[in-house]
């Protein structure tokens, strides 16, 4: 038996025009910091909206949260807290400001350098500011639970945390924000979803009928719709689809009572910190080679998973078939990766494969991870696993 809870203290607002709840939500006193990325907020009409909603509010704000948010950019904003005593953040954009903003309101309440508590020198601060969220750009799922990811520039390091005082106070998803993002981010976010959705779904064999069938939905229902956004941008259904769909495969619930991995995300950040490969692309370039290297032990949920989601069949008899369409099934996900523009090698990013090997191999090495005590579901995951699955990406 395994133990678990279900509490999610996010408040989710969505739908069309809802950023004029903000009104409502936002503590009328409150000292707000408006935070942000590249100013795409500024050119959509979802900064004005935003503005508008908040009234007569004191707002600042804080912009330029890269797609991978910088830990010497974010800890920026640090100073401004103080100097102008802000007590309420607010995120406008996609999970990478989320996840920037998750880091801000621990660090104003740290005393030292935030980076200790993220590279595990330091426990997590026990106290946070409270903060909020519009979001424009559907993938990480940090409008509805407690996860940030944070990079830093100067020793090419990136890690996540978690704590259960960031959780957002409210989350306001208006799918009509997402119209004008680029086809590119639109498919990362498909992507960085699906992967989401696999990390918490394909590990092996657990009495999880209805766990299964949710992560299952999420997967068949990101294969139909994606497609269709790519040539759709404008489809309020999808895109409302698409945004929903990102906050159930993060949110906590599938993951209740069944094995997870996270050895992909564990891998792909190494590739986004020494290479600048997005989030999403790494996931793609990652995943496939990982099921292919830990074949046998992945290869029962891999068949389970090609025979429900793609739907896929064998005309061999049992074990044999089903290996077969275990087989199918990472044949697929590729094909779905690439229709979407989305390359899975490295090749396809200007990233030497042996050279990735090597280095991300040795960084984890250099970490004290070994195959008896790696990534994964079972923990198998050592240096010598990740080279192999690089190089053959």
């Amino acid at each position: 038996m395994r133990n678990f809870s279900f509490l999610n203290p996010t408040k989710l607002i969505f739908g069309k025009n809802t950023i004029s709840e903000l009104a409502k939500e936002v503590p009328q006193n409150a000292r707000v910091l408006l935070t942000y990325g590249g100013g795409s907020i500024k050119k959509n009409g979802v900064y004005e909206s935003v503005k508008k909603a908040l009234g007569g509010r004191v707002v600042f704000e804080f912009g330029g949260i890269e797609p991978n948010p910088r830990y010497e950019t974010c800890v920026k904003s640090l100073e401004i807290i103080k100097k102008e005593g802000i007590d309420f953040l607010l995120s406008v954009g996609g999970g990478s400001v989320l996840d920037g903003t998750k880091f801000i309101a621990l660090a104003a309440k740290y005393n030292g350098d935030s980076w200790d508590f993220m590279c595990g020198k330091a426990k997590t601060p026990n106290e946070a500011l409270p903060l909020a969220s519009v979001l424009t750009l559907p993938a990480t799922g940090s409008e509805s639970n407690a996860n940030f990811v944070i990079s830093r520039d100067s020793t090419q390091e990136k890690f996540g945390g978690w704590s259960a005082l960031i959780y957002p106070k409210f989350s306001i998803l208006d799918p009509e924000t997402t119209f004008t993002l680029p086809a590119k981010q639109t498919a990362n976010g498909i992507v960085d979803t699906f992967v989401h959705t696999m990390e918490q779904y394909l590990t092996y064999p657990e009495y999880a009928p209805l766990q299964d069938r949710w992560a299952e939905s999420i997967l068949t229902t990101l294969i139909e719709q994606g497609p269709i956004i790519i040539e759709q941008p404008n489809n309020y259904d999808v895109r409302a689809t698409l945004m929903w769909t990102a906050t159930m495969a993060l949110n906590g619930l599938i993951s209740r009572g069944v094995p997870e991995d996270w050895a992909t995300h564990g891998i792909g950040h190494e590739l986004t910190a020494f290479y600048g490969i997005d989030h999403g692309q790494s996931l793609a370039v990652v995943m496939p080679g990982l099921w292919r290297n830990q074949f046998e032990k992945k290869k029962a949920k891999l068949a389970q998973y090609g025979h429900r989601v793609w739907g896929l069949l064998s005309h061999k008899r049992g074990q044999e078939g089903h290996d077969e369409i275990a087989v199918l099934a990472i044949e697929k996900t590729e094909e779905f990766f690439e229709s979407l523009g989305v390359p899975t090698k490295l090749s396809g990013y200007g990233v030497n494969a042996a050279e990735a090997a090597e280095k991300i191999s040795k960084r984890f090495e250099s970490r004290g991870l070994t195959s008896e005590k790696g990534l994964g579901e079972n923990a198998c995951i050592g240096p010598k696993e990740i080279k192999e699955i690089l190089e053959s990406r």
